[in-house]
């Protein structure tokens, strides 16, 4: 019929590579069975097909590319010798990349976390905060805090990431080779506890600026150095320090569940896929990396978040010269043991984001061959 289009102008407009010929009766090793569907029939599977093919093939042409560009990165960069000073070095500016650069990006997170831990009845639900914080105070307010976030955790992530890798050695030196792999998850807590206790020294004086001008409104700095100035003018150096228990209280449970977990939920991972680890891609260990980061980063979040609360807490209603243990009373009292969870689905988010995309920032910058 002329109104139809004929067989040969559906066949090119769809682009089937079957071409009509006569049936075969007799069975063809190379050809379908007799149970398959005549595919000639079905010109769109092969449009399917097709595109599925040239898929696989872009995923394998970027997956040989990567691997080409960190091959030439590393022979550029030069052999890196295990637990060199060269090794450290490229731990700690991993580190530092990683932690400053993820929670810079999560500031406004992070601001809606403080102001409802100090105020639960600020805002109604994180996307009202949002909209509120973007009419009052515009997108500068939306990452009010970002300054002393990035200094901060920026040095943070330096020493936590290059003295665990430091004390993971000196102490599996100090068990021998057998009791450091038969007790290789004590191992890992007792170095992340270490790295993180010298790493919050870093970290506190920033942290106090951040928390203090998250949790007023309007800010009450103007930024990370006027922030240093007015806190020292008027409590000394001290006054950037009061913070640092809690912070203690906080950041070394988190990191330790962070390493032994991560390093844990890794081995598990490739235990259960077929192969070894060697088999698989730089790429795909990247991407290992990150969801094992995600999961240990939700476990991370729910055991520090009280201690977070309290942070937040003290930083913005310690009054001057009151004790430590006066204030945490003060503000238990206040708050209540549901009033130390204020927040968490928010940082179970924020945490579990952050944590994967740092151990994937990190192993991408510290590859030593083989991820962990």
């Amino acid at each position: 019929m002329p109104l139809f289009p004929n067989y040969d102008t559906l066949q090119n407009t769809f682009g089937s590579p079957y071409r009509r010929g006569p049936s075969q009766n007799k069975a063809n090793a190379s050809g379908p069975t007799p149970h398959q569907a005549r595919l000639e029939l079905y010109p769109a599977y092969s449009v399917i097909d097709d595109a599925k093919n040239k898929a696989q093939k872009l995923s394998a042409e970027a997956a040989k590319e990567f691997e080409a560009a960190s091959q030439k990165a590393q022979a550029k960069a030069g052999k890196m010798e295990l637990y060199s000073g060269k090794y450290y070095a490229a731990c700690t500016f991993g580190g530092m990349m990683a932690c400053g650069l993820t929670h810079t990006a999560v500031t406004p997170l992070d601001l809606v976390k403080t102001r409802r831990q100090v105020d639960s009845k600020l805002y109604k639900g994180n996307f009202q905060a949002w909209g509120h914080i973007y009419r009052t105070e515009g997108v500068r307010g939306v990452f009010t805090g970002w300054s002393p976030t990035f200094f901060g955790y920026s040095a943070q992530g330096a020493f936590k990431y290059g003295w665990y890798e430091y004390f993971k050695k000196t102490y599996s030196d100090l068990a021998g080779p057998e009791a450091a792999y038969k007790y290789k998850t004590a191992l890992y807590l007792s170095a992340s506890a270490s790295a993180e206790f010298l790493a919050d020294i870093a970290l506190c004086p920033f942290e106090a600026i951040k928390v203090r001008m998250q949790a007023t409104i309007p800010a009450q700095y103007k930024g990370t150095f006027d922030g240093f100035s007015k806190i020292t003018a008027a409590e000394g150096v001290s006054g950037l320090y009061k913070g640092l228990y809690p912070l203690w209280g906080r950041q070394i449970p988190y990191t330790m569940m962070k390493f032994a977990s991560f390093e844990t939920i890794i081995e598990m991972i490739y235990a259960r896929l077929p192969g070894t680890k060697s088999d698989y891609s730089k790429a795909a260990q990247t991407g290992v990396s990150f969801v094992g980061g995600y999961l240990a980063g939700i476990l991370c979040a729910i055991v520090s978040h009280p201690a977070d609360v309290m942070v937040s807490k003290l930083n913005a209603y310690r009054k001057p010269g009151e004790g430590f243990g006066a204030v945490t009373s003060r503000i238990y009292k206040d708050i209540g043991f549901r009033g130390l969870w204020n927040g968490l689905p928010v940082r179970i988010v924020m945490i579990g984001t952050l944590t994967g995309l740092q151990w994937m920032i990190y192993v991408s910058l510290v590859w030593r061959g083989e991820l962990r």
